[in-house]
């Protein structure tokens, strides 16, 4: 059979459990990849208006790596010549990641460049040390910020390695051993889809605007930092009894302290899986949109109760 194009190899989206915001305050985090989703370098054989924007689009962040790296805020060097002649064949990121949906739609982006330009990268392969791990966070931070302003590097990490990664603190980050799916009881995370996309700049910005609030930053660590700390702990352990008190907790604390992330429709759902306690929803991501990640302990339960809505299982217990 011929092959109608040249295709990279796939880098999957992510899935943040836990740690959204609180990671900004060195909470605990712990992401998994997702690989339901995916994206991998292409070159078409017949372009289309949609490779083309893409290419476009590839074409000014090759020129703002190239930017970057001549100022020297990048700490690798990437061959951008063979970039760009790729980019002039129309080469373009061919994704099925829906975009503002909290899953890491530019982090597989940024895998991809790094894994296919980039001079001496570290790989997989290697012996994974924490130097390493940080250095490889740091030159992603870098590269993903063209994509949303800030960035802390994790999702394309993420992405690159293929492995979930615990986040003890900003500068302390691991790959993890979850522990494996069973079904034996029921329980499941879950996707749950608001059908409006979310964008992270403005969701941080009103992140960073509470900040500013002294009881709000009081709250964010003798709560929300709290329990974040204690589900990533619970869920490592498979203290799944322990996990879903504490993501009651959480969910609660964010329905009172994250209203704006929170898309306006879903609050009196939120709240009815709290009373229920068939559900609990919590962020994914910075929300605003886009996903929300549901926890529940009877899948079954969960779905008759958000029957009027798609729900993605991610990882069963």
């Amino acid at each position: 059979m011929k092959q109608n194009s040249m295709r990279g190899p796939l880098f999957y989206s992510k899935i943040l459990l836990f740690g959204e915001y609180g990671i900004i305050k060195d909470s605990k985090g712990l992401s998994i990849p997702y690989n339901f989703y995916n994206g991998a370098l292409k070159t078409p054989e017949v372009q289309t208006p949609e490779t083309k924007s893409s290419t476009a689009h590839l074409i000014r962040f090759s020129q703002y790596l190239r930017q970057a790296t001549a100022l020297k805020e990048i700490g690798v060097a990437f061959d951008l010549d063979r970039l760009d002649a790729d980019l002039s064949q129309g080469m373009y990121f061919d994704s099925s990641i829906p975009q503002g949906y909290g899953v890491g739609s530019s982090g597989a982006l940024v895998a991809a460049i790094y894994d296919g330009y980039a001079d001496a990268k570290i790989t997989v392969l290697e012996n994974l040390t924490r130097e390493k791990l940080l250095q490889l966070k740091a030159i992603f931070a870098q590269m993903e910020s063209f994509f949303h302003g800030k960035s802390s590097g994790l999702d394309p990490l993420n992405s690159y390695l293929s492995l979930p990664i615990l986040i003890n603190s900003q500068d302390h980050i691991e790959p993890a051993g979850i522990p494996s799916q069973t079904k034996k009881s029921g329980g499941a995370v879950f996707l749950l889809d608001s059908g409006i996309t979310g964008e992270t700049a403005p969701m941080v910005q009103i992140f960073m605007e509470k900040m500013k609030n002294e009881g709000f930053r009081s709250m964010l660590k003798n709560e929300f930092v709290k329990h974040t700390d204690s589900c990533v702990e619970d869920f490592l352990r498979g203290d799944v009894s322990s996990l879903f008190g504490n993501i009651k907790q959480l969910s609660k604390v964010v329905l009172d302290h994250f209203q704006p992330m929170i898309p306006q429709k879903f609050h009196s759902l939120w709240q009815k899986g709290i009373d229920s306690n068939a559900y609990y929803l919590k962020l994914c991501g910075s929300g605003g949109g886009g996903y929300m990640l549901g926890f529940t302990q009877d899948l079954s339960a969960a779905q008759a109760a958000l029957k009027d809505h798609k729900l993605e299982v991610v990882y069963q217990f």
